[in-house]
């Protein structure tokens, strides 16, 4: 997974300016082998107890926290 979480990849949050030309940047079929490779990861089968309202503020707590 630190190699994901390394380069461009598909996100549910808003990216900054360069996590998007890192993603425009790379081509089609890369998109779609990463993209791929995320919703193949063993995380994305996880089920969980938290509520839609739980994952959207977690997900605003990691974007304010990124974009600082």
């Amino acid at each position: 997974m630190s190699e994901i979480a390394t380069r461009p990849v598909p996100s549910a949050l808003p990216p900054t300016e360069a996590e998007l030309a890192a993603w425009r940047a790379l081509s089609r079929d890369e998109q779609l082998a990463r993209t791929r490779a995320v919703l193949q990861a063993p995380e994305a089968g996880r089920v969980s107890e938290a509520t839609m309202a739980d994952v959207l503020a977690a997900a605003r707590r990691r974007v304010a926290a990124r974009r600082g």
